[in-house]
């Protein structure tokens, strides 16, 4: 069979694979029914729904013609790369790393960290826009999680003791 959309059959084959990991997980658990559910019911219907939808995708990119086979570019490794990296030194930084002594940095200081870091994914920086980006998620962040949520996580560095 001849593949008329490169993005759409991958894309369609990642989802399927995704969701029949999620069903698969989610037999373990307790399914339950429709009137007493159990834990895995949500992650159950979510998997299937999931690889459903990406059966659909795949059978689209089988059937419909596109202009050009709608090739798959080249692999985006610079924003991957960042944007993990971000993500790690969010989590390293909001908890500490006892293992290299790292202490606890805080909500704010981890946000900060994750901005910056995250903003270097895109093609150009600007240190004004990252600096004003991260003021405003470390604001709301510690209205939604501190004031709001009130989570009990450090929000400053320990050696600043506020």
């Amino acid at each position: 069979m001849n593949i008329k959309s490169q993005k759409d059959f991958f894309s369609g084959l990642m989802f399927m694979v995704a969701g029949v990991a999620f069903a698969w997980g989610a037999s373990s658990y307790t399914i339950g029914n429709g009137a007493r559910m159990g834990p895995g019911y949500f992650p159950l219907a979510l998997g299937i729904l999931l690889a459903a939808l990406g059966g659909v995708i795949t059978f689209k990119a089988l059937v419909v013609e596109t202009v050009d086979g709608d090739k798959i570019g080249s692999f985006a490794w610079k924003p991957l790369v960042f944007i993990i990296l971000a993500n790690l030194v969010f989590g390293a930084m909001i908890g500490g790393l006892p293992s290299i002594k790292l202490p606890p940095m805080g909500l704010i200081a981890a946000i900060y960290a994750l901005t910056l870091i995250s903003c270097l994914a895109g093609d150009s920086f600007n240190l004004k826009e990252a600096l004003v980006l991260g003021t405003v998620l470390a604001v709301m962040s510690y209205f939604a999680f501190i004031v709001v949520l009130k989570l009990q996580f450090p929000v400053w560095p320990a050696f600043v003791g506020v």
